[in-house]
C-alpha cells in the first residue's frame, strides 16, 4: 500500500506537472506577438461569408477537398519510420544551406525607379521578396527583412542581410501579402512601415494580425479570391492559390486566406504565386486573368510529401505555362533553409527545363535590378558555388 501510495504521488506530481506546462504553453501562445491575431467578432463573422470558408469546421479551404489533410496524413514521422528516419535534416546528405555568402548586387535605387509606365523594373531579394516598380509606384511583395523566418530568432536563419535594407529602401506605395507564414509575413517589417502612408493589401483575415501589430486598419485592404480594385491606374487582384496559413504550427491553422496575386496596368501585367502547389487554379487564372509578361512563381522549399503546397520543379513549367506567362522568375528559395533539396537545385533545374522549353527565365542575383524590356540576366550565377 505505501508502494502504491508513493506511485500515486507521483502520478499526481507528474500530473500537475504536465497541467503547468500546458498552461505555460497555454500563456506563452497567448502573449507571444509574432503570432497576430486570430480574427474575432466582426471580423470572423465577416470570414465566415466567404465562399472559401468552410464554416463547419471554421476555416478556410482549397478549390481541392481535402487536399492538406491528405498531405498531413502522410507527412509526419510514423506515417513511414523506415523511410523519413533518412529523410530529415538530420540524416540529409544534401547540401540544403550554402556554405558562403550568395552573389549579390549592393547599389543606390536606380534614378529611373518609377520610370515604369511602360514597363516593370523589379528586384529579388530572396526567398519571394520582391521591390517592383509598376506604372511608377514602388510595391513590396512579401517582405521578410528579419534574421530569420520564425517566431524564435534562432530558428530558421536568413543565409545573408537582404541586399537592400529594409531603411535602405524607397517610399513604399503598396505592400502585397500572399499568406501569413513567417518566411512571406514579418512582423518586424509591418512594424517599420507603421507610421507610413503604405497600404497593405492582404487575403481575408491578415488585417487582424496588422492590427494587432499597430497598423491603422483603413490602411489595410482585405480581398476574398477574385475580388480585385483599381487604385492609381494599377488593377489589383486576389487570385487562388493551393496552400494553407496559420502562425501557431497545428494551432488555428487556415483561420485567414492565402492567395496570389495578379497586379495588372494598361501595358504590363504581373504575377505573384506566394506559395502553392501546382492545381487546376493555375489555368484559371491564365484564362480569366492572362497572358502575363512577368511571372514570379513558387518554385522552393518542395519535396514530394508536400507536394500539395508547394511545385515541383517539373510543375513549376506548367504552372507558366498555364499562366500563358511570358518571363518566369523562379522564387521561394535563396534565402531559407525549409526543405531538404539543395539549395541550388531550383535554379539549376528551372534554367535547364527553360531552355529544353524555349521559356525566358531570369533569376537574378540578390539585390540586382531588372527592366522587364532590357536584356535579361543570364550569368548562371550559381553554377560555380555548386561543390
Amino acid at each position: 500500500m505505501a508502494k502504491q501510495g508513493k506511485l500515486m504521488k507521483w502520478i499526481g506530481r507528474g500530473s500537475a506537472l504536465l497541467l503547468l506546462t500546458i498552461i505555460g504553453a497555454t500563456f506563452l501562445l497567448s502573449r507571444c506577438e509574432q503570432f497576430g491575431a486570430v480574427p474575432s467578432g466582426a471580423d470572423h463573422h465577416r470570414m465566415t461569408e466567404s465562399p472559401n470558408y468552410d464554416a463547419d469546421r471554421d476555416m478556410f479551404v482549397n478549390e481541392t477537398p481535402g487536399v492538406i489533410e491528405e498531405m498531413f496524413a502522410h507527412s509526419g514521422f510514423w506515417a513511414n519510420p523506415r523511410k523519413n528516419l533518412k529523410n530529415n535534416f538530420l540524416f540529409n546528405p544534401n547540401t540544403s544551406t550554402p556554405d558562403m555568402k550568395l552573389p549579390e548586387v549592393r547599389a543606390p535605387l536606380p534614378n529611373d525607379l518609377r520610370d515604369t509606365m511602360d514597363t516593370v523594373k523589379f528586384a529579388w531579394l530572396g526567398h519571394a521578396t520582391v521591390l517592383a516598380s509598376i506604372n511608377g509606384q514602388t510595391i513590396l511583395f512579401d517582405p521578410v527583412f528579419s534574421e530569420s523566418a520564425s517566431p524564435v530568432d534562432w530558428a530558421v536563419r536568413r543565409y545573408q542581410p537582404p541586399a537592400i535594407g529594409i531603411d535602405e529602401l524607397p517610399p513604399i506605395d503598396f505592400i502585397v501579402i500572399s499568406h501569413d507564414h513567417y518566411d512571406h509575413l514579418d512582423m518586424n517589417a509591418v512594424k517599420f512601415f507603421k507610421e507610413s502612408n503604405t497600404r497593405f493589401l492582404v487575403p481575408l483575415g491578415v488585417a487582424s494580425h496588422l492590427e494587432h501589430w499597430g497598423i491603422r486598419r483603413d490602411r489595410v485592404i482585405e480581398f476574398d479570391w477574385w475580388q480585385s480594385m483599381n487604385i492609381a491606374g494599377i488593377t489589383f487582384i486576389c487570385a487562388p492559390a493551393q496552400h494553407f496559413s496559420g502562425r501557431t504550427a497545428t494551432v488555428a491553422m487556415q483561420k485567414t486566406l492565402w492567395a496570389s496575386w495578379a497586379v495588372k496596368t494598361d501595358s504590363n501585367s504581373v504575377y505573384f504565386s506566394g506559395d502553392s502547389g501546382y492545381a487546376d487554379h493555375f489555368k484559371e487564372i491564365g484564362d480569366r486573368l492572362g497572358p502575363f509578361d512577368l511571372t514570379f512563381i513558387d518554385a522552393g522549399q518542395y519535396n514530394e510529401r508536400w507536394r500539395a503546397v508547394h511545385n515541383l520543379p517539373p510543375e513549376v513549367m506548367d504552372a507558366f505555362s498555364d499562366l500563358r506567362g511570358n518571363i518566369l522568375v523562379p522564387i521561394g528559395w535563396g534565402m531559407f533553409t525549409l526543405a531538404l533539396h539543395d539549395w541550388y537545385e531550383p535554379p539549376v533545374e528551372i534554367s535547364a527545363r527553360a531552355l529544353d522549353a524555349g521559356v525566358s527565365v531570369a533569376i537574378p542575383r540578390f539585390g540586382e535590378w531588372v527592366d522587364i524590356r532590357q536584356r535579361l540576366p543570364d550569368n548562371r550565377w550559381w553554377e560555380p558555388l555548386i561543390r
